[in-house]
């Protein structure tokens, strides 16, 4: 006998007890529109980057950890930056007082930037970078340094997050107004086109969406839409859909709903070739939908900790399952501290048992077909459409941001999930069911607080023996360049390549941008 009770996903979708209905799809992987994956042979053909989100302290010690994780099988780094560094002060700025080197490593110039890639050749790995306000000035860091290496600039491949839409909606680390902010954005998609043709110049991010309390519908709906106002925004600047499309990729998070997840990746595949066709999009490659998947580090308890690492397996199987390109996995301490290096190889090894152990990458696409599965990719497609037509008769995402309607949206969903938490109509195991009396006595990473005397230090080196008069022509040249509408991008390489800092360049700008408050 069929029960009456009712179950819903998270975003609200009813899921029914059994699904019959065959589903008649004729969609191929690689082919438009890519529900079913991006490469025609998936994983057979290539296994997903596997990537460790590192970086706290110095460069010293970053780059200490990242030829560990190297030397573990990581396929490529991943960059986390300190707030100041996000938010554009240096090291001794009165508002970086006790942030420095915290959250991520601290970097003010150049120098921080060799040291924090010493004996790592930026031809040979590829390097994602958590940074958004301040990311056309760590992208030209890293292009700097790649000269001084004497890389090829034209095989230098790697992704800044550079969404600074995301950080107005759920985030926060923005420094100025949106306007000035997507100006700064397609001069480096622009740029980029030119000079480093196989960087990703943005990484469309509905991580931190998620992470602020959003569902998995709203995550890929208010994500997509901010993907469109880049698009149109490179479109309104005459750059080429089919140039700069193929650059674009994204940034998702994965929950611990396996299906909907799975749903959610399928759906958003399907979603970003229909918005791209519509904008003008004919180049197969610029209308695919590449994704790079981090598990969920808000589904992430301080209680009974262990539980964690099956929560970010059941999550990799959720990324993996659902065709991503590139995948971090989180240590199973990350609710207590930054991850220990204990923590951060069982996280490693948890993608490398899936790939290598567990099947799912022996064929494309393994759900395809199931009623489900087919059922459940319509529904968060259908409920994500719905969202993004809201936005879209706003006038986009920037005026839905603008009017705090995203804001809204996403609060009140992580007030309602809160609530089923708190009523028990949602179980989270250790939390609010199967609770133990617990001594943690996990090993947690500190970060020294000496850090902070150590880059002050560092910066006051740099001040005095680098060509300060250069450096103030920089500055000059750069803050005529931002009134007008040249492109950004060559006076800020000049810049840094001439040891200007974080800080110095950001606040030239401040003066000629002003801050969004």
């Amino acid at each position: 006998m069929a029960s009456n009770k009712k179950i819903f996903t998270d975003s609200g979708i009813e899921i029914k007890e059994l699904y019959t209905e065959p589903v008649n799809r004729d969609e191929m992987p690689g082919a438009f529109p890519f529900t079913r994956g991006v490469q025609p042979d998936m994983y057979r053909g290539r296994l997903w980057t596997m990537r460790q989100y590192a970086g706290f302290s110095t460069a010293e010690e970053s780059n200490q950890r990242y030829h560990y994780l190297l030397s573990q099988g990581v396929s490529g780094l991943s960059v986390a930056f300190d707030l100041p560094t996000q938010i554009g002060y240096d090291s001794d700025h009165p508002l970086a007082d006790g942030e420095v080197g915290k959250v991520g490593v601290a970097i003010d110039s150049l120098e921080d930037m060799e040291i924090l890639f010493r004996d790592i050749k930026l031809d040979e790995v590829t390097s994602s970078m958590t940074i958004n306000a301040s990311g056309f000035i760590l992208l030209a860091l890293y292009i700097a340094l790649a000269k001084k290496q004497g890389a090829d600039l034209k095989k230098i491949s790697g992704t800044i997050q550079n969404d600074i839409l995301k950080e107005y909606a759920a985030r926060g680390t923005y420094i100025y107004p949106p306007k000035a902010s997507m100006r700064i954005i397609t001069d480096i998609f622009e740029w980029c086109a030119k000079e480093v043709p196989k960087w990703n110049t943005i990484s469309i991010s509905g991580y931190h969406i998620r992470e602020a309390g959003s569902t998995a519908v709203q995550e890929i709906a208010f994500t997509l839409s901010n993907g469109k106002a880049y698009v149109k925004a490179a479109l309104e600047k005459g750059l080429d859909i089919n140039v700069f499309g193929k650059r674009l990729s994204f940034f998702f998070n994965a929950h611990n709903n396996l299906f909907e997840e799975v749903a959610k990746f399928r759906a958003a595949r399907r979603m970003w070739a229909q918005i791209m066709k519509s904008l003008g999009a004919t180049d197969d490659k610029a209308m695919m939908l590449r994704f790079h998947t981090q598990t969920g580090g808000s589904t992430l308890t301080a209680q009974q900790p262990y539980n964690n690492i099956s929560r970010v397996t059941v999550q990799t199987l959720a990324a993996v399952l659902g065709g991503t390109q590139s995948l971090h996995t989180n240590g199973f301490d990350e609710a207590l501290s930054l991850p220990t290096e204990a923590a951060a190889a069982i996280a490693l090894r948890t993608q490398q048992i899936v790939a290598f152990e567990s099947g799912t990458p022996d064929t494309v696409d393994p759900l395809a077909g199931s009623y489900f599965i087919e059922s459940l990719t319509d529904d968060v497609e259908a409920a994500a459409w719905k969202l993004v037509e809201k936005i879209d008769a706003m006038g986009g995402s920037v005026e839905a941001i603008e009017q705090g309607f995203i804001q809204d949206e996403i609060a009140k969903s992580a007030y309602e999930y809160q609530r089923t938490i708190e009523k028990g109509e949602k179980i989270i195991v250790g939390l609010n069911k199967f609770q133990l009396e617990e001594i943690t006595n996990i090993p947690v990473f500190k970060v020294d607080e000496k850090v902070q005397t150590l880059q002050i230090e560092k910066l006051k080196t740099l001040k005095a023996k680098r060509d300060n008069n250069k450096v103030k022509v920089c500055l000059q040249t750069l803050n005529k360049i931002a009134s007008g509408n040249q492109n950004l991008m060559p006076a800020v390489l000049e810049a840094v390549e001439n040891y200007c800092t974080l800080g110095e360049i950001s606040d030239e700008l401040r003066k000629v941008f002003g801050e969004y408050k």
